[in-house]
This record gives structure tokens, sequence and C-alpha cells, in this order.
């Protein structure tokens, strides 16, 4: 059985029991229980419609329950784009089944054939206006059984609320200021929390003096364990000005050096690391080379930046502790916080309440262990803790540097038969849960402390790391792929939105351009003659069509495209750029086309690409993590500033509708074509080609005096 629900849905198959999923309470209301979290992405409103649209309910009665390791589907982590492809699957075919268990009892109950009933809104009626309802039934059917996967979901064409842009559910409570966020969320008698950590990189304590913290109005407790500090107070306020007393009575002892920033791109191919061929292909009919091109292209680390910082709540009963937190991955975090208070899981309660801003693993994990450290010291009373902005943008996971070197052999009519990919960097995960030792930044800051850990890639089964999207998608007659993941980390990384496939996509098509343009050949005309694939080739013509590609040449404005399919497994997408470059470098629009499969939340899909085309504008134009050889410098909006409302572009998004074809996530595809057509149309606007990111404007001048 396991492997029939397994061919159906992943999450369905790891949490088989229909009423872990769905619960129909007294007052007519059903409860859908999902494992994946809501970060903004607009998931709890899609996956509500899918329910609604089984169970043949109105999408009002439909209550989103919060993921919850007490109660909650075991999902792991709330990642990759995947939470409609994972979550929406196994709720379409949980509630099928429930729908078809209803039916069938009703039919019974009722004396009429299943096939004569219908349901309106979850009353169940027949001929001769018998009728019943799934409240009415509910006491009588006990959903604590295994889903089977034999119901059908219905299809597409029979679905009324999918495919429907309804109004996200989430969001009235944010327009309107109601608390929904975690840091807003109050518990009765909470105190409050702030963590000492050195600005220099793993610096170790060697003195603190307590005299003056101990003054402070409001101090409850001072915990140390370890190079791990905090204060516990009754306000706010009292722990900044206890925080602010403690940072004065320490002393720490230099750190790590870190590396030359300026060099990193260099220093990355250089150092200890794991080698591993990710795809080899032979050409059936080998052509002679007549030259090869080769370039090498660079991002560097980059960090989170959500607009608030990270905040965790914990309270602890005698031998049991409950954690509020906004982490994506309950189950994993539960997992670590079990290591290092060496407790049963079944003693750890994680719940999860929403934050502002997540877009992979920042600190929220992290916070959730500094707020149980410290609520330990104060038994039966909550302890609220929040980073502050130079906590986050110093200590949380970077999204990894990487170097990637592209090359292609040519032959006499420069055509591409052969093509080399090669990648140098950091791994892109080190979330909770996810190996025998814990992950959690307080983790390694004990008097016993854990290992650091070096983040890894997740296997190319799962959409890969530092490898994502390496693997082209056009049809090249061979190719080449390693990946080289470095074995020491002095700068912390995890996982951050699109993992490698950024840095992939901005080097494959960056290089491609670079190719059409050395032949004269239009850059879409060039993409299209390498790909056989319909659904990308029909991206690629829609967001051309839809910018009207290519304009006649101004100075100073520029086109430029970018193509990739996620994880070459998920979402197309194409963007088309239009760059202008005066004193400074803007975006003035961009176009995308995006194929998801059937788009269950139109308006959902283009809320996830215009986020993702605005973040990655950002990343390319702007954003870098700066550090010296002792420490994180970039610790602020001023040192690490991100794209401003007044620099937004026009954003313009075409969904190809696919409604037969199997939904997939749109939260991560537009970053890599973004990238890569904005660095494309820089190229075109001045003819300078810059293949380190960001392309800042003096970038642009040190390039425009070597060219």
């Amino acid at each position: 059985m396991e492997h029939e629900l397994r061919k159906v849905s992943i999450s369905l198959a790891a949490n088989p029991k229909l009423s872990s999923w769905i619960k129909f309470a007294a007052e007519g209301k059903v409860l859908l229980s999902p494992g994946k979290v809501e970060i903004g992405q607009g998931i709890v409103t899609a996956l509500a419609q899918i329910a609604a649209d089984e169970l043949d309910v109105d999408i009002a009665r439909v209550q989103m329950v919060r993921a919850s390791t007490s109660a909650s589907p075991n999902e792991g982590v709330t990642s990759g784009s995947l939470s409609v492809q994972h979550s929406g699957r196994a709720i379409r075919f949980a509630c099928a089944e429930i729908r078809q268990i209803f039916l069938d009892t009703a039919a019974e109950r009722l004396g009429v054939a299943p096939e004569a009933l219908a349901i309106t809104d979850g009353i169940i009626a027949g001929p001769g206006n018998v009728s019943t309802s799934y409240w009415e039934l509910a006491g009588d059917i006990s959903l604590d059984r295994d889903a089977t996967a034999r119901a059908q979901p219905k299809s597409s064409a029979q679905r009324t609320l999918a495919g429907s842009s309804l109004q996200r559910l989430d969001i009235p409570d944010k327009v309107f200021g109601r608390p929904r966020f975690i840091h807003d969320f109050p518990l009765p008698g909470m105190l409050h929390g702030r963590i000492l950590r050195a600005e220099l990189s793993h610096a170790t304590l060697i003195e603190l003096n307590e005299e003056r913290a101990r003054k402070v109005e409001g101090l409850v407790a001072i915990v140390r364990d370890g190079n791990f500090v905090g204060v516990v107070c009754e306000t706010e306020s009292s722990a900044e000005a206890a925080l602010s007393a403690l940072r004065k009575g320490a002393t720490w002892a230099s750190g790590e050096t870190l590396p030359d920033e300026e060099d990193i791109a260099e220093w990355l191919k250089h150092q200890p690391a794991q080698s591993a061929v990710i795809a080899s292909k032979k050409a059936a009919s080998p052509v002679a080379k007549t030259r090869t091109v080769k370039r090498q292209y660079h991002r560097p680390y980059i960090a989170h930046g959500s607009i608030a910082p990270s905040c965790a709540m914990a309270q602890w009963e005698e031998k049991r502790v409950r954690i509020w937190t906004h982490s994506q991955g309950v189950y994993l975090l539960r997992s670590d916080l079990s290591m290092v208070f060496k407790m049963p899981r079944e003693n750890i309660i994680v719940e999860h309440v929403e934050g502002a801003g997540c877009y992979g693993h920042n600190a929220a994990d992290d916070v959730a262990l500094d707020a149980a450290l410290l609520a330990k010291a104060v038994p039966g009373r909550p302890v609220r803790v929040q980073w502050s902005r130079t906590d986050e943008m110093s200590h949380a996971p970077f999204g990894a540097a990487m170097t990637v070197e592209v090359e292609a052999d040519l032959d006499a009519g420069g055509e591409i038969v052969d093509w080399r990919h090669s990648i140098w960097g950091n791994g892109h995960t080190a979330r909770p849960g996810r190996a025998d030792q814990p992950a959690l930044l307080a983790a390694t800051e004990l008097a016993t402390p854990f290992p650091r850990a070096i983040s890894v890639d997740p296997p190319a089964a799962i959409g890969g790391g530092s490898d994502r999207n390496s693997v082209p998608l056009y049809d090249f007659p061979a190719w080449h792929i390693e990946a080289h993941r470095l074995t020491t980390m002095p700068i912390r990384t995890s996982a951050l939105r699109t993992l490698g496939a950024q840095a992939n996509v901005f080097a494959v098509e960056s290089f491609l351009d670079e190719l059409a343009f050395e032949r004269g050949e239009d850059p879409v005309a060039f993409r299209l003659r390498h790909l056989s694939d319909i659904r990308s080739k029909d991206v690629i013509q829609a967001a051309a069509r839809r910018a009207n590609w290519k304009p006649a040449a101004q100075d100073g404005i520029g086109y430029g495209i970018g193509f990739s399919r996620y994880k070459n497994t998920g979402a197309y997408c194409a963007a088309v750029a239009e760059v202008e470059v005066t004193e400074d470098i803007r975006v003035r629009k961009l176009t995308l086309a995006v194929d998801v499969g059937e788009a269950i939340n139109p308006d959902g899909v283009v809320n996830q690409i215009e986020g993702g085309a605005i973040q990655a504008t950002s990343w390319v134009l702007k954003e870098r993590v700066r550090f010296d050889k002792t420490r994180i410098t970039s610790n602020s909006w001023t040192e690490y500033p991100i794209l401003r409302f007044s620099e937004v572009p026009d954003v313009d998004v075409e969904i190809i509708s696919r409604p037969e074809v199997e939904s997939v996530g749109a939260g991560e595809a537009a970053h890599g074509p973004v990238t890569a057509a904005i660095a494309n149309a820089v190229f075109d606007a001045l003819g300078v080609r810059l293949r380190d990111l960001p392309i800042t404007r003096d970038r642009l001048i040190a390039a425009m005096e070597l060219s």
C-alpha cells in the first residue's frame, strides 16, 4: 500500500492517516491541516482551494490549521517550490477518498445508490429530497484509517475553484494590522530575551563582567553556557539595556580569519573540496572542434535580508517544552532540539506561526533554540527572543558564493559540439534535522559544544544544490558537468532561495548570449534552435512576443532574455529585461512567461513570479555580503542595500495554462532567468559584459575602462 501511495504522493505515503489531514468540526467547518507552512507564498489559499474543490464545500468553510508537531502531518520542510506539488497532491487524493467514504455511507443511510447523490457545499442530497451532510455523518465515520488512493480526484474540467484567482486567506489580517506574525504574537506572562554574540567571526568569550547588567531594572536572569550568553527581562527595553550593559563587560578572543572578499571567486577554486560528476553525455556522432570558448561567472554570498529579524518563543513546563517559531520545518527543528536537550522528541512541541519574510534557511531555527535555552532558566513563563538587524545580517546563514566556469567546443561552422560546466562553492544546506548533529548556531556555542556543520548539497534526485540547473535543457550533442563542494566553511552558508540555480542559470544563459553574439544570431532564435521541448519553446516565444522582442536600438537602452526550467523538473520560465543605463543601471521592465502546469490560483502564481523577479533584480544590482578578515561588515541596510520601492521595475507576467498537467511550484522559477536577462540586457545596452554579480555602476565603469 505504501508503494501505491508513493506513486500518488510522497506526503500522503509518509502521513497516510486521513484524519491527520481533514476533520469536520461541529459548527459546519472543515479543518485542513497540512504539514507545509505559510511563508508569504500564499500556500494556505491554494491548498484550501484544492480541498474545497474535492470535497464540494464553499471555501469559506475551510479553516487552515497551523503546522504543529503535536497534530499535523510531517511533510518535512517547506522549500524547493514543492508545497502545491507535494502537499496539494496529498490533499487532493485524501479529500477525494474522504468524499467517497461519505458518499458511500450516505447512500447506505438514505437507501439510494452512491451515484444518485450529489454534494453541494457539504450537503449530500439525492432523489426525493433525501439529504444529509458531512457534519451529520462525521460522528459515525472514523477517518482514523489509512488512505488507499483508490478514489480518483476530479478532472480539471470538474473543478470549480482551481484555476480561479480567489482572494488570499492570509492577506486581510496583514492589511488591517491584526496579529498574525510571530513578532506580534502575545502570550500571557511573557518575558523578553536577548542574546549576546560577538561581531568577530567564531570568537571565544574569555571574560564576562555581569555587574552592570545585574543593575538593570527588570532583569530576571542572565544565562551563560560556554560562549552562549543571554538575558531574560520583564520588558523589551530592559532586555536591550541589559544586553548593552553585558556587551560592555564581555571580552572576546579573536576568531577565525575570513578570506579576501575581493578575491573570493578565485579563492573558492583553490579550497579543499569534494568533487563529483553531475552529468556526462557523449556525442552520438562526434564532430571535430576548431576552437574552444571559455568564460567564468561568479555570484557573491547573499543574505536573506528579511524585513523583520527572526523571532521565537519558548516555554518550559517540568520536562516538556513548547516552541513557537516561523521555521520552515517544525519536525526537523524538533529533531535538533531533541539532540541539544537530550530529551525525547515527544516532550517537545514545535508550533508554526508566520514570520514577516523568509527565503530559505534563515535564522528562524537558530532563534528558536536561543529562546528555549533562555526559557529553561525561568520555567513556567514564556520567553520571547527577537534578533537584532545586526544579528540577522552577521550570524544567520548566507546563500553560498559560487564560481562557475562554462566552456564550449565549436566546429568549423561555429556550432556547439561539446559543453562543459564546472562549479565551485560551499554546499547549499545545513538545515536542522538532516544529520546526527544539530545544525543550530547556539549548539556550537555551548560549554560542551556540538561541531559546526559544513553545508552539504541535496541529492540530484530532489533538485541538487550547487549543481541545481547546471545540466543544460538545450539539445547539445555532448556535455560534462562537475561540482566541487568546499569542505571548509569560514562563512556560514545554507539554503537561500533557488540554491545554486540562480548562479548556474546566470552562467548558462549569459554564455549562450555570448555565443549567439559571436555568430551574429538573434539570442531568442539561437535558443529556440537548440530546443526540442515544446514547453520550453512556448515560454520563450510567449515572453518574446509579449515584450515585443526586439525593439529598435536606442542609446543606453538594452534588452536581454533568460530561460530555465527550475530544477529541470519544475516550472518553466522565460524573462525579457529592458534596462536603461545612464548614470546608473535601472531595470525598467521585466516581461515573463511561466508554465506551472495547472495554476491553482493564477493570481498567486503571478504574485510569486513578480516577487521572485523583483528579488532577483535586487540580487543582480545591489546585494553582496561584505566582510573583512575578522567579521561580516554588511550588518545594516546601509552596508547591505536592497532594491528600493522607487527602483522596482514594471513586471508583466503571462501564465501558459495547462490545467491537464500536474501543478508545480512557482516561487523560485523567475530568479535565474531574470538574473541572466538583466545581465544580457546590460551587454546589449553598452557592449560590455559583466560576469561577476552584482552588476554595479563601479564595476561597469571599470569594465568599460578595460574594454
